[in-house]
């Protein structure tokens, strides 16, 4: 079943708790968490004091996306703050496979992201040795951007791969995710939709988690 993981980029953080309820009673899987340094993309965001904050709030998984450059450098200290799941980007490091190892050694799930530009290949050394692949629907550094549609074929060719190598890895997509393309990015492969602006703007967020909960599903059974 696709999961759904809101994203706390676009939530009100002076209420953040409240928010993290409301998305947890629509039946959100995981909270994603944007970290962002100002150099490797141009905007400032959280750090871990919100993540340990975040993990005495909230019993679901953390979802910890770095946008930041040399993540290994942080990696622990996310880890202790409660992060469950990490993801560094293969942009942002040039020893990826020595990041990815560093998150699988506190017994956390890794993940590789992969920005718009940037093609699928570059991760077929490391593909035995992650949980996820994020693949970026926009380019990373703010909410609220249009959806670009070529993350579909990058979905469809990490489903490609994981069926021909039989690896376990999941496909996770981020950026301009909401109700009108959550079946096509079902269809094409995708297993955690991520989004924002589409949850956390909308009236209701616990409704709006639940209405894409069921779009995924139905596009699952078609994929299926």
């Amino acid at each position: 079943m696709a999961e759904i993981a809101p994203s706390i980029l676009a939530a009100n953080l002076t209420s953040l708790a409240e928010e993290v309820r409301s998305v947890e009673r629509g039946g959100a899987s995981l909270i994603h968490v944007d970290v962002m340094d100002g150099h490797f993309v141009p905007n400032l965001t959280v750090g871990v004091p919100v993540v340990a904050s975040l993990r005495r709030a909230t019993t679901l998984p953390l979802d910890v996306h770095l946008m930041i450059e040399r993540p290994e450098r942080y990696i622990e200290a996310f880890a202790e703050a409660g992060a469950d799941w990490i993801s560094v980007h293969q942009e942002a490091t040039p020893h990826l496979h020595r990041a990815l190892g560093m998150i699988r050694e506190r017994g956390l799930r890794a993940g590789a992201v992969l920005n718009p530009a940037t093609p699928v290949d570059t991760l077929l050394e490391v593909l035995d040795g992650v949980d996820f692949i994020l693949v970026m629907s926009v380019n990373p550094g703010f909410g609220g951007q249009k959806f670009l549609p070529g993350a579909l074929e990058k979905i469809r060719q990490l489903g490609e791969l994981r069926a021909r190598y039989t690896h376990s890895y999941r496909i996770e997509v981020d950026g301009g995710v909401g109700p009108e393309n959550v079946a096509e990015l079902v269809r094409a492969g995708a297993d955690i939709l991520v989004a924002g602006t589409a949850i956390f703007h909308a009236p209701d967020p616990a409704e709006a988690v639940l209405r894409m909960r069921q779009l995924a599903s139905e596009a699952r059974a078609q994929r299926v």
